[in-house]
C-alpha cells in the first residue's frame, strides 16, 4: 500500500517510468520477443533468465524467482525503502513528491537542504579531529580503543571541540541558525542563535543505505553525562528506524549473507578494523520492528549480539518478541549470547576475528530459543503443564505470519504438548488465499494469472457478479481481484501490485505469479482462454444459485421474486462440462 503517498500521485509515477528504461541502466538487456532479457542481478547465472516486460511494467527471473514493478525493483537493487523508491522514481520524471515529511512540511526546509548541512557538519567534524589542539584527547582515546588512522577516515570520525558556537559560527553564515537548529546540530535559545548541540565529543556519522549523512552520534571525552548522545529526531534522522554501520555492509557486499546486530558503535566500528563487515548497531534504543524490516531488506539471515548478562538476556527476549511478526519464510534470525563482561569490540580485541566469527556460528535459532523458554516455564509430566505450554505458545505462535515456518514450530510445540494445535492449523489455512494447484493449474488459479497479466481483460468479460455463488477455492480471492481491478485508474499488472503492496492478497498474488505456468504472450489469446474459463465457471454458478434458493424450501415456499430467478436460471442452465 501506499502510505501516506496518495494513490493518484503513484498512478502519475508508474505512467512517466519506463521500467525498461530504469532496469536496463543496471542490468545489460536484450531484445527477446516482445520481452527484454538479461542475467538476474538479484542471483549468479551465467545463462539469462530475467526478464523485463515494457508493456506489462514487470519484471520476473525464472531462476531465483524474483519478481515486481519498477518501485520493487529499486527497493530490492538499492536496499530503499517504499518512499525512498517513490522519491528516486519522481525525480527521474521531474516530479516533486508531495510533503517530503510533515516536519519538513511545515517549516518549508527541503530535505535535500538538510541532507547538505549535514554534510558540511560532517566535513567539519572530520577537519577538528584532524587540526582542532584540542583534540589530541580524541585521537588518544581512539587509540586507546585499539582504533586506527584507516578504520577512522574509514567510518569518517571526527571531533566536536568543547566550545558553544564552533560549528555555529563555521557554517551559520552559510546555511542559517534556523536550518542547523532543524538538523539537530543546534540546541538552545541563546537570544535566537542557539549553541553546539555536541561539544567535547568523538563524532560518528549516522548515514543512510545511500551514504548520506542523517545524523550524529557524539562520545563524551572525560567525564560528563550522558556519555552517548544522539541527533534529535529530525526530518531525515529517525534512530528506531535506522542502523548504524549498514553502507559499510553495502561497500563490502552487495548482497551479505548475514547481518550482525550489535549494540554500540564502537562494536561496529572495531569489528570492520578486525575483517568483520558485515556488523550493524541499532542507535541507543531497543531493537524495533522498523530495525528489523530494514536489516531483513538487506539479507534473509540475521544473528542478533547480546550480553550474556541478565540485562542482555532481558534485551534478547524484547527483541524476540519484537521480530516474530516479521520472521515471515525464508527469514532465518538467530541469537548470539557473549561472554558475561565483554561487548563485541572488547571481544573481538582478545579473541581475533577467526575465534569471534567461531563463536558467532553457535548462534542458537530463535525458533529453538522461543521452545527452549517455553518449556523452563513448565512441567511437561503433568497435564497442566502441557495444557500451560499450548497456553503460552499460542499468543507467540499467532504473531508469526502465515506460512511453512509457523506451521513447523507449532508442529514441534505440538509433540511437546502430546497433541496437535488445531485452531492454529486453521488459521494458518484461512491466511492462505491463494488457490492451490496440482499437477494441473486449477480454474480458478488460471483465470487469476491471466488477469494479473492482463488486467484490462476484465471490462471485456462482462457481468461476472454470478460468479459469487461459484464454491471452489480459491473464488473469494477471484472476486477480490476482480473488484480491485475495477477500481484501478490504469487496469495494468504493476499499478494492481502496487494497489495490494504489503497485504495478504498481494503476498497471495506473488505466489501466483512466481509458479510455474506459462502465460500467452497475446492479449488476444489470454483473451480467449478466460472466456472459456468463464464458459465453464457459469454453470457452477447458476448450479450454486439453485442450491441456495432451493435449499431446505419447496418451490410453494419462494416468493415471487425467488420462483421468477429460479424459472430464468433453470432455462438458462447447462454448459461445459467441469
Amino acid at each position: 500500500m501506499s502510505g501516506r503517498i496518495p494513490e493518484d500521485f503513484i498512478d502519475a509515477v508508474l505512467a512517466r517510468t519506463d521500467i525498461a528504461e530504469v532496469i536496463g541502466a543496471r542490468v545489460p538487456l536484450r531484445r527477446s520477443g516482445r520481452e527484454l532479457a538479461g542475467r538476474c542481478p538479484f542471483h549468479e547465472e551465467k545463462t539469462p533468465s530475467f526478464t523485463v516486460s515494457p508493456q506489462k511494467q514487470f519484471y520476473h527471473c525464472f531462476g531465483c524467482g524474483a519478481h515486481g514493478t519498477v518501485i520493487g525493483f529499486l527497493m530490492a537493487l538499492d536496499r530503499l525503502d517504499f518512499r525512498e523508491a517513490i522519491a528516486e522514481l519522481a525525480q527521474r520524471a521531474g516530479m516533486t513528491l508531495p510533503e517530503e515529511s510533515p516536519q519538513a512540511h511545515e517549516s518549508g526546509t527541503s530535505l535535500a537542504a538538510l541532507y547538505e548541512v549535514l554534510a558540511a557538519a560532517s566535513a567539519f567534524y572530520r577537519k577538528q579531529l584532524r587540526h582542532h589542539p584540542a583534540a589530541a584527547g580524541a585521537v588518544e582515546y581512539l587509540k586507546n580503543r585499539g582504533l586506527d588512522g584507516k578504520t577512522a577516515a574509514r567510518f569518517h570520525l571526527g571531533f566536536a571541540p568543547d566550545g558553544w558556537d564552533g560549528l555555529g559560527r563555521a557554517l551559520g553564515e552559510r546555511y542559517g541558525v534556523d536550518l542547523l537548529r532543524q538538523a539537530g546540530l543546534l540546541t538552545g535559545d541563546d537570544g535566537g542563535r542557539g549553541h553546539d548541540r555536541f561539544r567535547g565529543r568523538v563524532m560518528f556519522p549516522i548515514e543512510d543505505r545511500r551514504g548520506r549523512v542523517i545524523g550524529f552520534g557524539g562520545r563524551i571525552i572525560g567525564r560528563g553525562e550522558p556519555k552517548y548522545l544522539n541527533s534529535p529526531e529530525t526530518p531525515v534522522f529517525h534512530k528506531g528506524r535506522e542502523l548504524y554501520g549498514l553502507p559499510n555492509v553495502l561497500r563490502q557486499a552487495r548482497n551479505p549473507q548475514q547481518l550482525l546486530v550489535v549494540e554500540g558503535y564502537m562494536d561496529v566500528v572495531m569489528l570492520a578494523q578486525h575483517g568483520i563487515d558485515h556488523a550493524v548497531a541499532v542507535l541507543g534504543t531497543a531493537l524495533t520492528a522498523e530495525h528489523l524490516r530494514a536489516a531483513f531488506r538487506v539479507t534473509p539471515r540475521l544473528v542478533l549480539c547480546f550480553d550474556g548478562d541478565n540485562a542482555g538476556r532481558r534485551a534478547a527476549e524484547r527483541a524476540v518478541d519484537n521480530a516474530l511478526p516479521e520472521l515471515a519464510d525464508g527469514r532465518e534470525l538467530r541469537l548470539l549470547f557473549l561472554p558475561e563482561g565483554e561487548d563485541p569490540d572488547s571481544l573481538v580485541r582478545r579473541i581475533g576475528k577467526d575465534a569471534f566469527l567461531e563463536l558467532a556460528g553457535q548462534a542458537v535459532p530463535v525458533s529453538r530459543h522461543l521452545i527452549d523458554r517455553l518449556l523452563r516455564e513448565v512441567d511437561l509430566t503433568s497435564t497442566e503443564g502441557r495444557a500451560k505450554l499450548a497456553a503460552l505458545a499460542k499468543p507467540l505462535l499467532d504473531k508469526l505470519p502465515a506460512g511453512t515456518y509457523r506451521d513447523l514450530l507449532g508442529d514441534e510445540i505440538s509433540r511437546h504438548v502430546g497433541r496437535a494445535l488445531p485452531a492454529l492449523v486453521a488459521k494458518a489455512a484461512r491466511a492462505r488465499p491463494t488457490p492451490r494447484s496440482g499437477s494441473h493449474p486449477s480454474l480458478v488459479r488460471r483465470a487469476v494469472l491471466l488477469l494479473a497479466h492482463y488486467p484490462h481483460l476484465a471490462a471485456q468479460l462482462g457481468d461476472l457478479s454470478a460468479l459469487a455463488a461459484v464454491r471452489r477455492p480459491g473464488m473469494d480471492f477471484l472476486n477480490r481481484l476482480l473488484e480491485a481491478i475495477a477500481g484501478l485508474p490504469q487496469p495494468r499488472l504493476d499499478r494492481l501490485l502496487e494497489h495490494w503492496r504489503g497485504t495478504p492478497d498481494g503476498e497471495a498474488l506473488a505466489r501466483v505469479l512466481t509458479g510455474s505456468e506459462l502465460v500467452p504472450q497475446e492479449a488476444a489469446l489470454a483473451a480467449q482462454e478466460l472466456e472459456q474459463i468463464v464458459a465453464r465457471l457459469l454453470p457452477q454458478a447458476t448450479r450454486g444459485r439453485l442450491g441456495e434458493l432451493l435449499h431446505g424450501a419447496a418451490p410453494s415456499q419462494l416468493d415471487a421474486q425467488q420462483r421468477a430467478e429460479v424459472l430464468a436460471l433453470l432455462k438458462h442452465r447447462g454448459g461445459a462440462p467441469t
